[in-house]
């Protein structure tokens, strides 16, 4: 799938919740590969802040990200949007220091990308592929996220307060096509016993009951609750039992954790790559949803590009028989056994070291190793295979490599490894020369990696 940035800007107005500032924020389409970025326009120089979880400072009522001194909060529904529409590239520009509550859910975000659509980009989707289980755990306060391998992007969340109006809830977004309809329009909540420390820090001067559900579930004297409303500046309510305060009615009986999905799925969207997996959150809050986040951006930033997924029980795209029609290599240097996938830009192949290999006698007697030049050679006949791709009747087409750059080695290769080529395109096919850049893989772990340029020349008869 390619990646996806907005058709057309559009702007949202209304308060911070924190600040009680009227704030405008424009949303504009971002070129391949930009990523979330936030822009403080009301700052000296404007400067632009990457929505990456690392750059997470503060996960108090909200997620806070900053670079140095310059901070932009309460950011996570937007990005729960942006994330839900499949969007990978877009700029925030935003004249506050945090996004406007507006009703306090995603719901207004989400009607405004629909309005202005989405434009498919040149670039191939770079998803982060849950492999293995993961978990982040906080045992003193019981909350959890569990990631489990899928095909698929799916939320599972379970929340409970100890409270009389809200214990057990659970919510789940088995797609996340889903979001806009079953998810978006939740609102943030607050507990009526939460309000006076909140106000007391100047966390919620734009907190009403237009932007947030309440919820009143410990006694509580009328006139402490007049006191409430007159810090907050809002008119005064009578409630005589526990219950949902609110101007709306619930969007659903189970709002909250259905919110509470919402905030995962916008601190998740701060890994900066769609992720393929199933989360499973268990009390889950900011705090707990950005360290998973940051988990998985350490690993990232270790090794940015992940291994190709490998099904040995799957049928190649090209078995040996077809490569052998295709490359004019023969035994002992035809050393690419299958092609397992193979996109617009790039191509994955595969070939299976054995200890009967025809070099290892002599490199090295005791101690097998593969050439590094031979991954070479085998990362460039893989290459050679995705630029036959673009061409009609490629049977009469040969593959000469011009150039190798930036060629590293970083870890042995022996007798039993399998090695997994991943080629890609660096940049588009012109007058028959190709720049490409090649990664080999043993497992999870990246084994060579070199850029090179071919040429693509018709054979003579």
């Amino acid at each position: 799938m390619k990646q996806i940035t907005l058709r057309a800007p559009f702007t949202v107005k209304g308060k911070g919740l924190h600040t009680g500032l009227v704030i405008e924020a424009e949303f504009l389409p971002a070129p391949d590969n930009h990523g979330y970025k936030f822009q403080r326009t009301d700052m000296d120089g404007e400067p632009v802040i990457d929505a990456l979880a690392e750059n997470v400072v503060n996960t108090q009522r909200g997620t806070v990200i900053a670079k140095g001194q310059v901070s932009v909060s309460t950011i996570e529904h937007a990005m729960a949007a942006l994330y839900s529409a499949g969007i990978d590239n877009v700029l925030i520009r935003i004249n506050g220091p945090e996004m406007p509550i507006l009703d306090g859910s995603a719901a207004i975000f989400c009607q405004k990308i629909a309005e202005v659509g989405l434009c498919e980009q040149k670039q191939e989707k770079d998803y982060y592929i849950v492999k293995q289980r993961i978990e982040v755990r906080n045992d003193e306060t019981g909350a959890s996220i569990v990631v489990l391998p899928d095909n698929n992007f799916s939320v599972d969340v379970m929340v409970d307060y100890n409270s009389p109006v809200l214990g057990n809830q659970y919510a789940a977004l088995e797609s996340i096509e889903d979001f806009a309809q079953e998810i978006a329009a939740s609102r943030t909540f607050v507990f009526v016993r939460e309000i006076e420390p909140l106000v007391k820090a100047n966390l919620i001067k734009g907190g009403d009951l237009q932007n947030a559900v309440v919820i009143y579930d410990s006694p509580m004297p009328q006139e402490q609750l007049d006191s409430l409303a007159d810090l907050m500046g809002i008119p005064h309510k009578k409630v005589s039992e526990f219950g949902y305060i609110q101007e709306q009615p619930l969007f659903s009986t189970n709002e909250p954790a259905r919110h509470k999905l919402l905030d995962v799925m916008g601190d998740l969207a701060l890994i900066g790559r769609p992720l393929k997996g199933k989360v499973i959150a268990t009390h889950p809050g900011h705090s707990i949803n950005t360290t998973f986040a940051k988990k998985i951006r350490k690993e990232i930033k270790h090794q940015d590009v992940q291994a190709p997924l490998y099904d040995p029980n799957k049928a190649p795209v090209m078995d040996n028989n077809r490569i052998r029609e295709l490359l004019p290599h023969r035994y002992p240097m035809l050393l690419v056994d299958k092609i397992i996938e193979r996109g617009e830009n790039y191509i994955v192949g595969v070939k299976n070291i054995t200890a009967n290999e025809p070099f290892f006698p002599g490199h090295f007697p005791q101690e097998p190793v593969l050439p590094g030049v031979l991954q070479i050679e085998a990362m460039a006949q893989t290459g050679g295979l995705l630029v036959l791709s673009t061409v009609d009747d490629p049977e009469l087409y040969s593959t000469y490599f011009m150039k190798i750059d930036n060629v590293k080695f970083r870890q042995k290769v022996v007798p039993g490894d399998t090695l997994i080529f991943h080629v890609s395109f660096m940049t588009e096919l012109r007058r028959g020369m190709a720049v490409m850049k090649g990664l080999a893989f043993v497992g999870e772990k990246i084994v060579s990696e070199c850029e090179f340029m071919a040429q693509i020349i018709k054979n003579k008869a």
